[in-house]
């Protein structure tokens, strides 16, 4: 993976429609800044997870976990704590995440699932033996054709709730709706995802001899 570490003091001159839209005029009061690299070190994996479970393609993921860490730097000084950390950085990951399908004109999923490089890094994060592997990669590409049926709202907060186990109140503020909203849209991507589950387990068993 790219390490993307930015010295402390270095200006930072990649801006993009994304981050320029993150931007605010709001002036926090002054509370201690993080430490980008320790930010960096405590966020990068969750991060290159989600942007994965988010559906976007392979090819294109260091450039978009590149961005989220971009945005981070610029705006650690506005962090308060008021939130945490994790929430505070998801919150910045899926405006760059939208931002990437509505330039790409993509949907959710639309990545190549076969890539023998996820399967590399993949077993480099694990030390299972090539079987548990391999049966890993295979759950994670049937998890991302699953949550590729799902549409973008849906998606996010069923990876939120599910998977990175975020409760209502978070993700509401991370995608910036009310807590109402996010029960109900949740809801449906749990219905929806486990239609999408018996469709996929009806396909395998047909396709057995």
């Amino acid at each position: 993976m790219t390490d993307l570490r930015l010295p402390g003091n270095q200006g930072i001159s990649m801006r993009s429609p994304a981050g320029n839209a993150l931007e605010t005029a709001a002036s926090p009061s002054r509370v201690s800044v993080p430490d980008f690299d320790a930010v960096y070190e405590s966020q990068v994996d969750f991060v290159w997870r989600a942007v994965r479970r988010m559906g976007v393609r392979l090819a294109d993921m260091d450039d978009v976990v590149q961005e989220v860490f971009v945005i981070v730097h610029r705006r650690l000084a506005e962090f308060e704590g008021r939130a945490q950390l994790k929430t505070w950085v998801f919150k910045i990951l899926v405006h760059v995440v939208r931002h990437y399908w509505r330039a790409h004109q993509r949907r959710p999923g639309d990545r190549a699932a076969e890539d023998p490089a996820e399967i590399h890094a993949l077993a480099a994060d694990h030390e299972d033996g090539p079987a548990a592997t391999l049966e890993r990669v295979e759950a994670l590409r049937v998890l991302d054709r699953l949550l590729a049926e799902l549409d973008e709202d849906k998606r996010e907060v069923f990876v939120l709730a599910e998977i990175e186990q975020m409760t209502a109140v978070q993700i509401a503020e991370i995608v910036e709706a009310n807590v109402n909203t996010v029960a109900s849209r949740l809801r449906a991507a749990r219905q929806e995802f486990e239609k999408a589950m018996l469709r996929f387990r009806a396909h395998e068993l047909r396709r057995q001899p």
